[in-house]
């Protein structure tokens, strides 16, 4: 079982570590340990012919799935569709949805990031302001 571990945080930031992607096994929420305050996110990885155990639904959060590797088949309501390594799936609120890792042998590794629905009030192009401050890297 994979577990988040904490590398350091500062005022303005925290800095986690799941550990290898290749390595992974399990299920992590890292909100709590990020002190995240805008969305959820987690790690999970079904082994060969595993699916989520519960189909689930949100009331108030989409989610967008991304799967890092593996294969699989994912189900939203009665649309059942195929997914693989590089799959991006958002799924709106209050519908129903699951996922199954379709392979023999490969695991299915996948980050899930939860944020309220409708509230993108500004991204990238809208809300980023070119600093000036000198690079450190």
């Amino acid at each position: 079982m994979s577990e988040l571990r904490k590398l350091g945080e500062g005022e303005k930031f925290s800095h986690a570590t799941v550990g290898s992607i290749n390595g992974f096994n399990g299920k992590v929420f890292i909100k709590d340990e990020l002190k995240e305050t805008s969305c959820e996110i987690s790690f999970g990885t079904l082994e060969p012919g595993q699916a989520v155990p519960f189909f689930h639904s949100h009331k108030a959060n989409e989610e967008n799935y991304i799967i890092l590797s593996g294969e699989g088949s994912f189900q939203v309501n009665s649309d059942v569709f195929s997914i693989a390594e590089g799959s991006i799936i958002r799924v709106a609120t209050n519908c129903d949805r699951n996922l199954r890792n379709t392979s023999e042998t490969a695991s299915l590794v996948y980050i899930c990031i939860q944020a309220k629905e409708g509230s993108l009030d500004g991204y990238t192009m809208t809300d980023a302001v070119i600093t000036g401050r000198e690079s450190l890297l």
